[in-house]
């Protein structure tokens, strides 16, 4: 260890770590405030990488602890959605989902359109990164069970991690709705958390897109559970997308055949009917 004039121990990053990003995106690439009381915002902070913990079809997702060395009460859990270029992704219906989309300066939109330049490759996975970091932000802001978004540097995306430390110590996700096996009364409370959550978008003039039993997860499943939707990237305008009354629909029909598979009685035309009436 290299040692200060004064003794004292100089930190480096080790094996898997780099020096907190924080400071090195501007301000609006940063969670919305206020912000949670566990968000690290110090200089001094290392991120450590401790493993994956979902590989997608349009990005994988790390763990990284983001903490001060020697400081327990400046520590945080971060899931880290990095984002892979168009060449390595295989989110082929992108049109269906952006159409009504654009960013802001035309030579960009440009590029989008154009898949085969290496530029337009970058910059459609950095447009799918800043769509989900915005509309995390705007849920957050409204109140939806969403992760609280960090973050975003290029096409990382940083976010709060959703679960838990398990007994032996080892950090483990909140379990995918798809997993649970809840009893009736709890499965028609979150199935009220769904409709919420739902209609919570949909004032915001939304649709998730891409809603389903895989991308919403039980948080504390052991104390009757929070359902938190992840996901969002390809988040839906009901207004400026000619589909999105469609995929909201079809939101509607995956999840009520979820629920209805685990013996609710759920009607999908019913629950689609309840949100789409919130976006107006």
């Amino acid at each position: 260890m290299t040692l200060r004039a004064a003794d004292a121990p100089v930190i480096e990053p080790g094996p898997d770590q780099r020096w907190s990003t924080w400071t090195s995106v501007t301000r609006g690439q940063r969670g919305p405030d206020p912000r949670p009381d566990w968000v690290v915002t110090a200089d001094a902070a290392l991120d450590t990488e401790l493993g994956v913990l979902k590989t997608g079809k349009e990005a994988d997702v790390f763990l990284v602890e983001r903490a001060v060395p020697g400081d327990p009460d400046r520590t945080s859990l971060l899931a880290a959605k990095r984002y892979r270029g168009r060449d390595h992704r295989q989110f082929h219906r992108d049109a269906e989902y952006t159409d009504g989309r654009r960013v802001r300066r035309t030579r960009d939109q440009r590029a989008i359109e154009d898949r085969k330049s290496a530029w337009g490759r970058a910059m459609a996975a950095t447009q799918w990164a800043s769509a989900e970091f915005s509309a995390l932000g705007a849920l957050w802001d409204a109140g939806a069970p969403v992760p609280y978004p960090v973050q975003i540097d290029g096409t990382e995306l940083l976010m709060e991690f959703v679960g838990g430390v398990t007994g032996d110590g080892a950090y483990q996700a909140a379990p995918r709705l798809a997993r649970a096996r809840p009893d009736r009364e709890l499965l028609a409370d979150w199935f009220d958390q769904l409709r919420d959550a739902m209609g919570v978008i949909a004032r915001l003039g939304w649709a998730h897109g891409d809603l389903s039993p895989y991308n919403v997860l039980v948080d504390g499943a052991d104390d009757g559970g929070r359902l938190v939707i992840i996901d969002v990237p390809q988040i839906v305008d009901l207004v400026a997308n000619p589909f999105g009354a469609d995929l909201l629909h079809r939101d509607c029909r995956t999840m009520c055949a979820w629920f209805a598979s685990r013996g609710l009685d759920v009607d999908a035309d019913e629950l689609f009917a309840d949100v789409f009436a919130q976006a107006w």
